[in-house]
């Protein structure tokens, strides 16, 4: 029987490649909007968005019209020379963040490990701590990347089998949990670290005034307090940034993934210049931070959130999908839990595994992926409309209720 070409692809890939994801069996070859493609033409919608960095739509015309433009001018000159697309960016991230200044890298956990160094520096040099001694503070189910440093705070054994020796200086508590951040903090107390929304761990929502209390503890102890919006930041929960939702200030914003649009690799963080004042030249940097093209890319990226009111849409999208989600009367369904357009469908262990329905799903043409055994995280591009939601809405019910799936819809 002859192999169509996502047949042939997939088998290369895992020939050729390390088997380090574990993906769903489709084969996206083109994508515009909120929808791919594969090699033979069948259509789907995508409900993840590469994980949260794709807000803005698949292949958003301003900024791949940036990206084209950019190219036939200038794409690289490493910090060694200043370039004229960097401190426009700058500018523009520094304005959208309310922060004084902001620190240029390339990948989410490049711009996670800039956050732990900064407080670490700032820990000895303005804080005063003894050389060496510096703790920051963590929390348990985290994700913020898989660098030997960022995985030795990891409780996930997938993350740091084999892995170690790991870096020390950490103290990791339950999320959502001030009395065990209280109790965490010492003299050598740096800074804490938290997701506002613990996404990889099946779109953990935290209690009400939970940011707000550390924001608390850390004045209180004078610690920094950095946020990882990587995967919330960037309108996806309905404010540019979900710490927004208890209006706090914290002292560092870690970004990353919709910085880039979809279309390139671009984090950053942002912070006062009390705090990235601890810098120096050849104290930190990237030869491709803040490159020209990943600058003209990510201010399109930044000014399509802006001008086609992505906050609004989120929100309110948001809510319908969220309430849709909760009428779909099904004992499969444990709970349904998220802000904006980052949800999380929570399953009964009796409705068998997640990874079930998100295959059922992608035959369906609807594309979203499992995270643990028991969670499906819907966390489509911001441009979708109410009608392809109730679409999608339509296809989850009918996977959900389907003949021959553990436990019938009511």
């Amino acid at each position: 029987m002859s192999r169509n070409r996502s047949e042939e692809l997939m088998e290369m890939e895992h020939e050729y490649g390390a088997h380090n994801y574990h993906p769903l069996e489709v084969v996206i070859s083109k994508a515009e909007g909120i929808w791919v493609e594969d090699p033979e033409g069948r259509r789907y919608m995508d409900m993840l968005s590469a994980y949260s960095a794709v807000n803005q739509g698949h292949r958003h015309p301003k900024i791949i019209k940036a990206l084209k433009e950019q190219a036939d001018i200038l794409t690289l000159t490493s910090r060694a020379f200043f370039n004229d697309r960097w401190p426009l960016f700058a500018k523009k991230l520094a304005d959208f963040t309310g922060k004084e200044m902001i620190l240029p890298m390339n990948t989410g956990a490049e711009a996670v490990e800039t956050a732990l160094k900064t407080m670490r520096k700032w820990g000895y040099m303005v804080k005063g701590v003894e050389k060496d001694k510096a703790e920051i503070i963590v929390f348990e189910n985290n994700f913020h990347g898989r660098t030997i440093t960022i995985i030795s705070f990891s409780i996930d054994p997938d993350a740091t089998e084999y892995y170690g020796p790991f870096t020390p200086g950490f103290k990791v508590v339950p999320y959502d949990d001030l009395a065990a951040v209280e109790k965490a903090v010492t003299k050598n107390t740096v800074g804490i670290m938290v997701e506002p929304i613990q996404g990889e761990a099946g779109v953990v929502v935290p209690s009400d005034g939970f940011l707000k209390g550390l924001e608390t503890i850390a004045r209180k102890h004078n610690i920094l307090l950095a946020i990882d919006e990587i995967q919330t930041g960037f309108c996806r929960t309905g404010k540019n940034f979900a710490f927004q939702h208890e209006g706090i200030d914290p002292d560092i914003i870690i970004m990353g993934k919709a910085l880039g649009g979809g279309v390139f690799p671009v984090s950053a963080i942002a912070a006062d210049k009390k705090v990235l004042g601890v810098y120096k030249p050849g104290t930190h940097g990237s030869t491709f931070g803040g490159n020209p093209l990943a600058c003209a890319v990510a201010s399109a990226a930044i000014d399509v959130l802006v001008e086609e009111k992505m906050v609004e849409r989120a929100e309110e999208l948001g809510t319908y999908f969220m309430d849709g989600l909760k009428a779909i009367k099904s004992p499969k369904i444990k709970l349904v839990r998220g802000k904006g357009l980052l949800i999380g469908l929570v399953l009964n262990e009796s409705a068998g595994k997640a990874r079930i329905y998100t295959t059922a799903l992608k035959e369906k043409g609807l594309l979203c992926k499992e995270t643990h055994d028991w969670i499906i995280r819907f966390a489509p591009p911001l441009v979708i409309t109410k009608s392809e939601i109730d679409q999608a809405l339509e296809t989850i019910q009918e996977v959900l209720c389907a003949p021959g799936m553990p436990m019938p819809c009511l």
